[in-house]
């Protein structure tokens, strides 16, 4: 048993002089360790928002491994997980978070590696042109415009059952002879290959995306696809059929640029969503409400609630007698649910729904529905369903946004708390709405800013404008008339809400084309360091979660994180993972070795060195030289050649000597005779895309990638 506690240890102890160990000098193990015990004594209670933090920790350290764990690995980090959380109950209580930090990293890498290895499915190994079928699950656009089909069900014929994947997504470049209905089964003759790894060493790698999706293999088709039967009956893709109906049913009411958009933010289908609306969106920091986010989902529940609530309390008998906002939040759940189910229910809708769930989930047992813990929640459950969701910048541009928010709004409360400011009255009370709203649109926007940035490799200067000028219509208008089409369409009244609709979308569709129009409307920044981001993040997350003074030292990781951001510095030489681009830094930015051809990743490189130039004029700049078959150039002392396609590979002979390095996208069945070193597909099919360094240090895609389960061939 403990001893009692002495009197005195209540009363403040002095100050101690800088002759007694005051200051710098001040801080000894043992006064640190004071001042520790007493910040975590003072942050008792308030620690729960940090949980999913140190998971996400521990997932994120998960995706960084360059080796895939084994089973010894694993078993052995549970063993540790257990005694550290059996272990922390005898530790001292300035040590127990610690200790549970730790262990909820080392759960977060079980549950990363779990994920990982449970959605396991086959990926082809090599590319093919053949015949495909399968069965139409999933009917989309594609960067360049392309319908693409993703097919379940697939028949690769010549190919081992065990190696065919479950799902494969194909752009249609040729004729659709088929009306595109999900379930019906086809048939087609097309390219196929495994999912491409990143377009530089440390870029986006798609490969992960796909596995996670259980995308075996990605291609084209230029061959009509031809329907093999009726789409198939049953229960298993009614609500898909369903969200296609509606989404063709909006926009052969509503024709044009503004049927498509309505379709997409209550069906989830883009695919009538024209490429011009997409880029005017992204330039005008509006694409967020093309996706059916946190937002969307917001104004739908907050609509259904609020409608609710009001309905009931205008019934005495029922308002006196029974909960109403308890019957309110299930009803907004309910709508949400149906909103899930109709929508694809993709990652970023489900995190959406995660989200609304665990605020109206608040509402049910009497907590605050809007407050850091609820947010808290959400994320500890997304990343126990979804631990992938980590890397997507959905999940970390809605979480940015709503943790500012309630960071911000707490403030304001808190500070009106304690100056006992009174509710504005008069034309103030008109005005505070308006003035919530453009300081919403203000904290989303700075707070998302940064991830964005790293992303897309650009920043629109005039988005907070556009979002002041569109988003208050999306929650005052578009959505309720969205939930008012929906009451409506059993009495196939639905046309008035959609009308309304219309309206209010051909607002936000004006307000993007003229945004996004203006002159410097989007400034292109270069790609952050890998570790800029995470360093960031956990300073902002610290800065708004620790209830102590400490909280200022997340104002340091930030700076430190944005000080790394301004000093990043671009390969100086890439070329791309099979061999058909190569971009060398010049003094006017990269040159590129061709005008046309493998546009995906020139587009990708110049994003991502902040660059605004187009491939062809990359192109013309200096700093390469047409020779017969492609282009020379000369980098880190030595002469190098671009040779792509046929007529590049029949001139090889001719440019192979000492001391020359030629990159050929042709795979050659031996090395030619001259002595010069080449890069063909062959060498580039285990390395990846190839990044330089000025003085000619070699970074692969594989290195960097590492031997995970997503980049096995």
């Amino acid at each position: 048993m403990s001893s009692p506690a002495d009197p005195l240890d209540d009363l403040p102890s002095p100050a101690p002089s800088r002759a007694e160990g005051g200051g710098l000098r001040g801080l000894t193990p043992t006064a640190v360790a004071g001042r520790w015990s007493a910040a975590i004594a003072g942050a008792r209670g308030q620690l729960f928002p940090f949980v999913p933090v140190a998971l996400g920790l521990g997932v994120g350290a998960y995706f960084a491994l360059p080796l895939e764990p084994s089973k010894l690995v694993f078993a052995l980090l549970a063993v540790a997980v257990l005694a550290l959380t059996a272990g922390q109950r005898w530790a001292p209580e300035a040590l127990r978070p610690l200790i549970m930090a730790l262990a909820l990293m080392g759960m977060g890498v079980m549950l990363a590696g779990w994920r990982s290895h449970n959605v396991a499915a086959p990926v082809l190994d090599r590319h093919r042109y053949g015949p495909v079928a399968g069965r139409i699950i999933e009917v989309d656009r594609s960067v360049s415009d392309a319908i693409r089909l993703t097919l379940d069900r697939v028949d690769l014929p010549g190919l081992h059952p065990d190696r065919v994947p479950l799902t494969v997504r194909v752009s249609i470049h040729g004729d659709l002879d088929v009306d595109p209905v999900v379930g019906t089964p086809v048939m087609l003759t097309g390219y196929l290959g495994p999912p491409s790894g990143p377009v530089e060493p440390g870029g986006f790698d798609f490969r992960r995306l796909a596995w996670f999706e259980q995308l075996g293999g990605i291609g084209y088709t230029r061959t009509p696809v031809l329907a093999m039967d009726d789409p198939a009956p049953g229960w298993g893709l009614s609500l898909t059929r369903l969200r296609q109906r509606i989404a063709e049913g909006i926009r052969a009411r509503l024709p044009g640029d503004a049927g498509g958009f309505v379709a997409a933010i209550l069906t989830g289908d883009r695919s009538g969503v024209s490429l011009q609306v997409t880029e005017d969106l992204r330039r005008s920091n509006l694409a967020h409400l093309l996706a059916i986010s946190g937002l969307h989902m917001g104004l739908l529940t907050g609509v259904v609630y609020g409608a609710l609530r009001g309905f009931l309390a205008l019934i005495p008998l029922l308002a006196l007698r029974w909960p109403i906002r308890k019957i309110a939040a299930l009803g907004a759940l309910a709508a949400a649910s149906f909103y899930l189910a109709l929508s694809g229910g993709n990652v970023a809708t489900q995190r959406a729904f995660v989200m609304a769930a665990v605020m109206l989930g608040a509402v049910l047992v009497e907590r605050r529905a809007l407050s850091m813990r609820s947010v808290a929640l959400a994320a500890l459950i997304l990343l126990v369903w979804r631990p992938e969701a980590l890397l997507s910048v959905g999940f970390h541009m809605s979480f940015a946004a709503t943790i500012a928010l309630v960071a911000v709004f707490r403030a304001l409360r808190d500070w009106r708390l304690a100056k006992g400011a009174s509710r504005p009255k008069g034309w103030r009370r008109w005005l505070r709405p308006l003035a919530e709203a453009a300081l919403c649109s203000l904290i989303a926007g700075v707070a998302t800013a940064p991830f964005a940035a790293a992303q897309f490799h650009r920043v629109a200067e005039y988005g907070l404008i556009a979002n002041l000028l569109a988003v208050p219509l999306m929650g005052a208008l578009v959505m309720p008339a969205a939930v008012l089409a929906a009451a409506l369409w059993p009495l196939g009244l639905e046309g008035v809400g959609l009308w309304l609709m219309a309206q209010g979308t051909r607002w936000i569709l004006f307000v993007a084309a003229e945004v996004g129009g203006l002159e410097g409307a989007v400034r292109l920044v270069p790609g952050p360091p890998g570790w800029v981001m995470p360093m960031l993040s956990l300073g902002a997350l610290w800065l708004v979660l620790w209830p102590g003074r400490a909280r200022w030292a997340g104002v340091g990781l930030m700076v430190l994180a944005l000080s790394g951001w301004t000093q990043a510095t671009r390969p100086a030489l890439l070329v791309e993972g099979e061999g058909g681009l190569v971009g060398l830094m010049g003094p006017e930015g990269r040159v590129l070795s061709k005008p046309r051809g493998a546009g995906f990743v020139a587009r990708n490189w110049l994003e991502a060195d902040g660059d605004a130039a187009s491939q062809s004029e990359a192109a013309a700049r200096a700093g390469m030289q047409a020779v017969e078959g492609g282009v020379r150039f000369v980098f880190a002392g030595a002469e190098w050649r671009h040779l792509p396609g046929r007529r590049g590979r029949a001139a090889l002979p001719g440019h192979c000597a000492e001391g020359v390095t030629i990159v050929t996208d042709q795979w050659l069945d031996a090395p030619p005779e001259g002595g010069c070193r080449v890069l063909d597909r062959r060498a580039l099919r285990d390395s990846g895309a190839l990044a330089f360094s000025p003085d000619g240090t070699v970074t692969t895609a594989a290195a960097v990638s590492g031997l995970r389960p997503w980049t096995a061939p």
